[in-house]
């Protein structure tokens, strides 16, 4: 995953087919996605081929984690994406970033939730059987 995150960031533009690969998406859901959210536009070069650039890849990211993670729906994530951009622009930043979990940080809170979820499956605890020798 930090391989693909690194190669993001050493080129320019990228294809449909390459931001697939990075992101574990089909290009379907991607041109779908480019239908639905106002601030997914990416170009298109001479050939009329879609390129996208660093800033539409972030945003892919963000799609696909309150989509598929936090269970947005396509309205409510692209009501969610512009209330983002909005406040970020309203911050004076060239450029708006959003604040994505850290895999870590979604990882531990994952553990956590089966960690309770265990917990309610052993309540009451099981009795225990003895077994006898024969």
């Amino acid at each position: 995953m930090r391989a693909n995150r690194n190669r993001a960031s050493k080129r320019l533009y990228y294809s449909i087919g390459e931001v697939c690969e990075m992101l574990s998406l089909e290009p379907h859901v991607l041109r779908y996605w480019e239908n639905e959210f106002r601030l997914l536009k990416p170009g298109k070069n001479r050939a009329g081929k879609r390129v996208y650039k660093d800033k539409d890849i972030r945003i892919i990211r963000l799609i696909k984690f309150l989509v598929y993670d936090e269970g947005f729906t396509i309205e409510g994530a692209d009501r969610k994406l512009r209330r983002m951009s909005e406040s970020s622009f309203s911050n004076s930043q060239t450029e708006f970033t959003f604040d994505i979990p850290s895999a870590e940080a979604i990882l531990k809170e994952i553990k956590q939730e089966l960690i309770e979820v265990r917990a309610l499956m052993d309540y009451p605890p099981p009795k225990k059987v003895s077994k006898k020798k024969q």
